[in-house]
């Protein structure tokens, strides 16, 4: 799907002009792929790179035109449970004109920053600074989740829970990852701004950027290791629990072997002491539940 754009009084306008300054496809059939390819000279493989979503972020230059590909999260629905994803977005950076492809529907052009847009580059830059807002705010999403969870914890260790965290933790590592890769992208932009044409105020936004991927890293950093602190905690209390059993369960089988033997002297089918006295049967149990009291206070003395 094609949808173009022109800067009209410093806001992004769609139009249906044959020539415009921003061309968005969403998800491109064979036949915007070919127009891409023969229209505005993308390299086919770059092209696929751009809907892959395990390429890597990178800025290159063509003859006519800047490549950068770099790491956003994906729409986020109930059906991912609880699984936060991340796509490659590709923009394609010409003198007059702005391209860009992304494999799935997102909304680009939101928030204040799309108020008033004062060029092209202007648009490049602002769609790279709401890709880290929109990372900002997963992360937040996902610390609340943590927290939630654990409360739940708290009250049942439900495998559930366990399950949802890994899910955040395996999350948090793809958007560390991620997040790290368009660093070192965006560290080269800055590297080559005058190459790539920017001016002051681009520089400025530029740095801007940078300041705030490097906290949203930290930050994503953050609640990976506390999730995974949490998990290796939540671990040592299960063995912990499962080590207290097995003490229980320990304690009742010695408390029952004394019992157990004494019962199975006077099955034997030979001779045995009192086995004509009246009173045999409870003399014997006497004798075990007493030996069951004395396993059982000598364990208490030891603290076991």
């Amino acid at each position: 799907m094609l949808t173009k754009y022109n800067i009209v009084e410093r806001k992004l306008t769609q139009t249906d002009d044959e020539k415009a300054q921003v061309y968005v496809f969403t998800n491109p059939s064979v036949e915007e792929q070919r127009t891409l390819v023969t229209d505005f000279e993308i390299d086919e493989h770059t092209l696929a790179s751009t809907m892959d979503p395990d390429e890597l972020p990178r800025l290159e230059f063509e003859p006519e035109h800047i490549v950068m590909i770099y790491k956003r999260p994906k729409n986020y629905s109930g059906k991912d449970q609880l699984e936060f994803k991340v796509a490659s977005v590709g923009m394609f950076l010409f003198e007059d004109k702005l391209v860009v492809v992304l494999a799935e529907d997102i909304p680009l052009f939101v928030g204040k920053r799309f108020q008033t847009v004062s060029s092209i580059k202007n648009v490049f830059l602002k769609l790279i600074y709401n890709a880290i807002s929109h990372y900002i705010e997963h992360l937040r999403i996902i610390h609340l989740i943590s927290e939630e969870i654990e409360d739940k914890l708290n009250e049942s260790m439900d495998n559930t829970y366990l399950l949802n965290l890994f899910s955040l933790v395996k999350s948090l590592v793809y958007y560390a990852e991620a997040i790290t890769a368009n660093g070192f992208v965006f560290e080269k932009m800055r590297n080559l701004s005058a190459r790539i044409g920017f001016d002051d105020n681009d520089d400025e936004m530029l740095d801007d950027i940078i300041v705030e991927n490097l906290q949203c890293k930290t930050q994503a950093d953050i609640y990976s290791n506390i999730l995974a602190q949490m998990l290796d905690a939540r671990a040592s209390i299960v063995n912990n629990n499962l080590n207290l059993l097995i003490k229980k369960l320990n304690i009742i089988t010695i408390s029952l072997m004394m019992p157990t033997l004494i019962a199975s002297v006077y099955g034997m089918n030979v001779a045995l002491p009192m086995e004509h006295h009246p009173d045999a049967f409870w003399v014997l149990m006497g004798l075990g539940l007493i030996s069951v009291w004395l396993v059982m206070l000598y364990w208490r003395h030891k603290n076991w």
